[in-house]
């Protein structure tokens, strides 16, 4: 079973050096806090060639995303839906950039 750990620390990076586009296009650095079981704080941060994930929340964020590790590993895995996990509220962005967040789906999904 997949924790935010996982996600975070092995499958973004996969993704970000697979599709180095997706980097670019976020180019931000993102802290997500993440409650429950495999969760916990860390932080994204596509202004940098690699070396992209890092625990810990570092650096001025442009956003934090704040969910709960279940609700996250069910996002990733296709069983929640962001923009419906969004409006409930057990997927909170800080500030809301939609934009942004937008370009995150992209990268999380």
């Amino acid at each position: 079973m997949s924790t935010a750990k996982d996600i975070i620390e092995t499958q973004i990076p996969a993704k970000l050096q697979a599709k180095p586009e997706l980097a670019k296009e976020i180019n931000a650095i993102i802290h997500f806090d993440v409650s429950g079981d495999g969760g916990g704080k860390w932080t994204l941060d596509t202004t940098k060639p690699d070396g992209w994930v890092s625990e810990g929340l570092n650096g001025a964020s442009k956003m934090t995303v704040s969910v709960s590790n279940d609700d996250f590993v069910k996002i990733r895995e296709g069983k929640l839906n962001p923009q419906m996990a969004a409006m409930s509220g057990k997927l909170k962005f800080k500030p809301m950039d939609m934009g942004l967040a937008m370009k995150l789906a992209k990268l999380l999904s």
